[in-house]
């Protein structure tokens, strides 16, 4: 019913910056909550971000002041600005959406930050 696809993800130098995409199809109304959460190898998942459907953002401590969600409802798109990357901010970045049928995820997008 809702699907979301990731894009946006590449190599980046240390202190570069990045923009991640979100963009949802299917059941679009039954959105509320989206965000992202990133997977780096070896090490537990960990939530970055979440919007919800009246814009209110909400950030990880180890992203706050460096990363920025946003959300285009027109374009049904969610947004994650990336700024200030550390190589500790390598990860496959996972972009979910909550529904009232459940929680969607995307596949993923890969961010690389290293010199």
């Amino acid at each position: 019913q809702v699907q979301v696809v990731e894009s946006g993800g590449g190599l980046v130098q240390p202190g570069g910056s990045l923009r991640l995409s979100c963009a949802a199809s299917g059941s679009i109304s039954s959105i509320n909550v989206m965000g992202w959460y990133r997977q780096a190898p070896g090490k537990n998942s960990e939530w970055v971000a979440l919007i919800t459907g009246g814009g209110t953002p909400n950030y990880a401590d180890s992203v706050k002041g460096r990363f920025t969600i946003s959300r285009d409802n027109a374009k049904n798109t969610v947004y994650l600005q990336m700024n200030s990357l550390k190589p500790e901010d390598t990860a496959v970045y996972l972009c979910y959406a909550q529904s009232r049928s459940g929680n969607v995820w995307g596949q993923g997008t890969q961010v690389t930050v290293s010199s």
